[in-house]
């Protein structure tokens, strides 16, 4: 797959990441898990640079396009 989040899409995901995280430490039960999951699909997709949801919809956040 190739990229298809810029550096605005990467960095937002990053920070709602590390909120999520810190949401997960201080919940317990459903709420706590449900944002660690969360967290962890931000993070990886912020760390990868692809967001496998965009792909049927072709949206690409990245500033300038690659071929």
């Amino acid at each position: 797959m190739h990229k298809n989040m810029g550096i605005t899409d990467r960095t937002l995901r990053t920070v709602v990441g590390v909120g999520l995280i810190g949401l997960a430490a201080t919940t317990r039960g459903p709420v706590a898990l449900a944002s660690g999951v969360l967290a962890a699909v931000m993070l990886g997709t912020s760390a990868v640079g692809v967001c496998p949801a965009y792909v049927p919809f072709g949206i690409d956040t990245r500033e300038e396009k690659h071929a």
